[in-house]
């Protein structure tokens, strides 16, 4: 059988042999735009190598942006030219339709945002003047975030948004083939992130109280350097994790091993669930990150990072020879929307319409016979039937809607989903929502 004709005469069947040849079918356009690459035995037979191999070559083509993986559903080539996102950031994407109602991007509703205006018109005319010798944190802000922080913390900084932290603190923490533990459904950067590293994903259960006891602990067998939690508002499942279960994780993660723990607090502030930490039984081993994207503004850039001080000194320092500090006049607009009376209470507005409108969804779910637990944040994890008929329903009703394998790493038994972002539905058009996804549910 031939797979593709650039194999009939190939030479060179290493990893990097077998992605030259397909990235040369791709280019010429013999592969063209959403075309499906044979599966990795079919390669590994007609090659004579070992699936191992072609999975190689399938993970480099990835990592140039040629192709995207689409779990079980196979790898296919990218139908669009954006290579400057990472592979699972592309297929979250998704495609140009121009669908009335996009619920894909898991993003907060701008108007539920706090009005920037009054921090605005506080900050200096002027950017400030500072020697880049000097402290990267304003004092008062770091006294603010401290103030809300869910444990003591030795030391604490700022980067440029939730996932700057993240991987500054993997770079320190990960070496080329370890491996690193994290949730599976989870976050899809977090996997390009591993992967762009040369570390091992292993993939971690999730229930409604977070992760499992026993899924961590077969986890930790394989000896993982970090944990990657999300405690509140996982994206995409909306778990938030109860005090019981994080203390109950700290107790395993302490008969096992010494294995950091990084936990991405994206939703903080819109969250309802108690702010929570296995910080508070394991400070010597936890990273915890809080962004406040969300809930006060993607475009600030601005997340707090705390943790031990050797670690937190360390990251700081290796910004300090990059982009060195996050810009003191976000800083000081942050602080003042975490400060401000009128702030603060739109803030807390955007938390209880967020409230209302998953439980409005969710209400009108159960009322087509769909039960759901009611999901915190701003996503919802639909189960469906059939991956592909979901999207195609959700699409012919104007709805985009996010693959869920995107979300899955490893070879965890999970059944299809979608994740919709129902936080950006208005109670107006919950129960037009709700039975779009109620026949995606089923479409199939």
């Amino acid at each position: 059988m031939g797979v593709t004709p650039q194999l009939d005469a190939l030479g060179d069947r290493t990893p990097k042999g077998i992605a030259g040849a397909f990235s040369r079918s791709i280019r010429s356009g013999e592969l063209g735009p959403g075309a499906r690459l044979p599966t990795v035995r079919d390669v590994a037979e007609e090659l004579g190598v070992s699936p191992a191999t072609v999975s190689a070559a399938w993970q480099a083509l990835r990592k140039a942006g040629l192709v995207i993986s689409r779990g079980r559903a196979g790898t296919y080539v990218r139908e669009d030219q954006t290579s400057w996102l990472s592979p699972r950031m592309q297929q979250l994407r998704g495609p140009e339709d121009h669908l009335p109602l996009d619920l894909s991007r898991g993003t907060p509703d701008l108007d539920l945002l706090p009005n920037l205006a009054p921090a605005l018109h506080r900050v200096s005319e002027r950017a400030g003047i500072l020697a880049y010798q000097d402290e990267p944190v304003l004092p008062s802000l770091r006294d603010a975030l401290l103030a809300t922080w869910p444990h003591d913390v030795e030391a604490l900084t700022v980067v440029n948004g939730a996932t700057d932290g993240i991987v500054r603190a993997l770079e320190l923490l990960v070496d080329y083939g370890d491996r690193v533990a994290l949730e599976s459904p989870g976050y899809p950067p977090f996997f390009d992130i591993l992967e762009t590293l040369g570390a091992e994903a292993i993939p971690v259960e999730l229930d409604r109280d977070g992760v499992r006891p026993d899924s961590l602990r077969r986890a930790l067998a394989l000896e993982p350097v970090a944990l990657i939690l999300q405690p509140r508002a996982q994206n995409p499942c909306g778990v938030s994790m109860a005090p019981a279960r994080a203390e109950a994780l700290a107790k395993v993660l302490r008969r096992h091993g010494s294995t950091w723990v990084i936990e991405d607090d994206h939703s903080g502030w819109i969250s309802t669930a108690p702010d929570v930490s296995l910080g508070a039984w394991l400070p010597e081993r936890v990273v915890h990150v809080r962004s406040y994207s969300k809930s006060h503004g993607p475009d600030l850039r601005v997340a707090a990072v705390g943790g031990p001080a050797d670690l937190i000194d360390a990251l700081v320092a290796r910004r300090m020879l990059g982009p060195g500090w996050t810009s003191r006049m976000l800083q000081t607009i942050l602080l003042d929307l975490l400060t401000q009376p009128a702030a603060l209470d739109q803030v807390s507005e955007a938390r209880r319409q967020y409230f209302a409108r998953q439980r409005a969804v969710v209400g009108e779910l159960a009322a087509l016979g769909v039960d759901l637990p009611a999901p915190d944040g701003l996503n919802l994890w639909l189960p469906v039937a059939d991956e592909r008929a979901a999207l195609l329903h959700l699409a012919a009703a104007g709805i985009r809607a996010a693959a869920g394998s995107a979300f899955l790493v490893g070879d965890l038994e999970v059944a299809p989903h979608v994740r919709v972002t129902t936080g950006l539905v208005t109670p107006d058009r919950a129960a037009e929502v709700a039975a779009a996804l109620a026949g995606a549910a089923h479409a199939g």
